[in-house]
């Protein structure tokens, strides 16, 4: 591939960066081998050295990489030399690449950005996006990778990946692998294919303990005790879906409308709607009566006479009663 003279890679993003910083030298020792790749990092990423190093005669064959990481140090006063480098370097035979984690008063140093663009280099910033922001920083970010999310497709993609936007990258990326270039990918379609098999069962377990889908709820809990998942694990998941329930089932009792107890709810807006309509078909004493038995279930597990699988499936039959 070819390189640009100079990069400039900067940001508060420091995982991103870090990232690049990783692709970059990689490509570099592809190109030219390790013995062709110099780094100044911590204490060593010096302007001195650094110009130093891109003023260094070399009879080395092919290109040499030179890696400056922690240039948010540097003061402007202290480019002059690095910039006059630069500019001397040939171009076909050398590539610098400064990377700065900015963060408070350590910026990368405006004349080392004037020094980068003289030079014919690129420049990337690499920000972290506020969380107001990120579902739509996500629908752009999908639109790159080929794919089409709308606002609910992207805020179930953040709730179930978390907010890292290299997290948020990667699991865009493998959204578009699996449903192919072009796609329109709705929030189902995301937690579908974020969720690992185990996490998919254990919704369906918690949406059949709302729902009263006694049949459900138990064929799911035996299929999860015997991939191996643990009962305290699980009544952890099942009480916090019914306690949620309960709540809004109580909001409802007290007069609340359908659109201020939806409000309640976690989770994307189709999920919220799927649960509000289960709980609608049960009355709030009955969710009350089956967080109760899951809050047995809790004290039981923890040295009953029974075992845990009977203790879970008679929380289960009591819970969906």
């Amino acid at each position: 591939m070819p390189f640009h003279p100079a990069y400039l890679i900067h940001g508060d993003d420091h995982g991103r960066i870090a990232e690049r910083r990783a692709s970059l030298r990689q490509l570099a020792e592809s190109a030219a081998g390790t013995a062709g790749v110099e780094v100044y990092e911590a204490d060593q990423c010096t302007p001195e050295a650094v110009a130093g190093a891109l003023s260094a005669m070399t009879f080395a064959m092919g290109r040499r990489f030179v890696i400056a990481d922690g240039v948010e140090r540097w003061k402007d006063s202290d480019v002059a030399p690095v910039a006059s480098a630069l500019a001397s370097a040939d171009p076909e035979t050398l590539t610098v690449a400064f990377f700065a984690r900015e963060e408070g008063r350590y910026k990368a140093p405006p004349k080392l950005h004037d020094a980068v663009k003289k030079a014919g280099g690129k420049i990337a910033a690499e920000m972290n996006v506020k969380p107001k922001d990120l579902p739509s920083w996500v629908i752009e970010q999908a639109k790159e990778a080929g794919v089409k999310l709308d606002r609910n497709a992207a805020r179930a993609l953040i709730a179930q990946v978390g907010d890292r936007q290299q997290r948020l990258v990667r699991e865009l990326e493998k959204l578009a692998l699996e449903h192919g270039k072009g796609a329109t990918i709705g929030a189902e379609e995301v937690e579908e294919s974020c969720a690992t098999s185990a996490e998919r069962k254990v919704w369906t377990l918690a949406d059949a303990l709302v729902d009263g889908d006694r049949k459900t709820a138990v064929a799911t809990l035996l299929e999860l005790r015997q991939q191996g998942e643990r009962i305290t694990g699980l009544t952890y998941r099942m009480a916090g879906k019914l306690r949620e329930a309960a709540m809004v089932a109580d909001a409802l009792a007290a007069g609340q409308s359908r659109a201020q107890a939806k409000k309640l709810l976690r989770g994307a807006p189709w999920a919220a709607d799927k649960t509000l309509a289960a709980i609608e078909k049960r009355d709030a004493e009955s969710l009350r009566r089956a967080v109760a038995a899951i809050a047995d279930l809790e004290v039981e597990t923890r040295g009953g006479e029974l075992s845990e699988d009977t203790e879970a499936i008679r929380a289960v039959l009591i819970a969906t009663r």
